[in-house]
């Protein structure tokens, strides 16, 4: 029998195709799309539908769901620390130096490669889908989809901001106020490729944050982001005149911690089939607790 995930179609979607529908709020690829279509896997209020309908208020899309047929990396013997397992999602402790997904000239040695391996050893067939992405040198907290349907469900837990992740920064210098919120919109910089800049054409970027500790030439912060920009809260925080210690990019080198003092403490969520309110914690790596003492041995 096959199995259908169920889409109820609102306001802002009225009038759109269903391919429209499918690219752009569901985020289906077009190799996907042609197998939906090949395997009649669209039904608009019961009936079989083509991509070019257009979807009205009140309509209900059934989408086929579609098994995995690989892991869409290369699995590779690695070790995985996992937070929080069920039948829709992880939560893994990403360390630092590590990329979360083969990108440019890395295709092995990755947080998804080790991931697809560890999956492979289990019997269990998923595509890696990480909800969300954080930096090479940033560890801690973060969620992967197990199955398309279950992302699309996350991301509207993230896009709704009930899906809350938390990080935990140790600036240059003494923060004031102690408690605030950066609202400063964030773009492409105008002269450095891989870098992003507060920009006032920028798109719309706000972090919360307050204050932890703070010693003599140095705070530790508590953050949240209301927004997901590449580099936002690095570059927030050098934007305010706090940049992280050891982040290089938007601020300097640091002999305390070989990368940017930023971790991903914690992730709050909905559980898919319990519909509980869970938060999955990762502590504090080495360096970083290493660092905090430095600063707070000076006091």
């Amino acid at each position: 029998m096959k199995k259908f995930t169920v889409y109820h179609i609102e306001k802002e979607q009225d009038q759109m195709t269903i391919e429209s529908y499918l690219k752009q709020v569901l985020q289906y690829s077009g190799r996907k799309l042609q197998k939906l279509t090949r395997q009649k896997g669209i039904l608009l209020n019961g009936k079989p539908a083509f991509l070019q309908k257009s979807l009205k208020l009140g309509d209900t899309l059934s989408l086929k769901q579609l098994e995995d047929n690989s892991y869409g990396v290369v699995p590779e013997m690695g070790s995985v620390d996992i937070l929080y397992e069920d039948k829709h999602m992880l939560v893994l402790d990403k360390p630092a130096y590590q990329l979360v997904h083969p990108a440019g000239q890395t295709a092995n040695g990755t947080l998804a490669n080790y991931l697809a391996y560890d999956l492979q050893q289990r019997n269990i067939l998923a595509a890696i889908r990480p909800l969300h992405r954080l930096d090479r040198n940033t560890s801690g907290c973060i969620v992967f989809a197990k199955d398309a349907q279950s992302q699309n469900l996350l991301e509207q837990q993230l896009k709704a901001k009930t899906l809350e992740r938390t990080y935990v920064a140790l600036v240059k210098g003494v923060v004031e106020p102690e408690a605030g919120r950066i609202d400063a919109p964030i773009g492409k910089h105008p002269s450095r490729v891989n870098r992003r800049a507060v920009r006032e054409n920028g798109d719309a970027a706000i972090t919360d944050y307050k204050t932890i500790a703070r010693y003599e030439d140095a705070s530790l912060l508590e953050l949240q982001l209301l927004t997901g920009r590449t580099h936002q809260i690095r570059v927030h925080l050098a934007h305010i005149g706090h940049p992280i210690l050891g982040d290089g990019m938007y601020g300097t080198r640091s002999g305390i911690i070989g990368r940017q003092a930023l971790h991903a403490v914690s992730i709050a969520f909905t559980e898919l089939e319990t519909q509980k309110k869970m938060t999955v914690e990762a502590p504090l790596p080495e360096d970083f607790q290493e660092a905090v003492a430095f600063f707070a041995r000076k006091e």
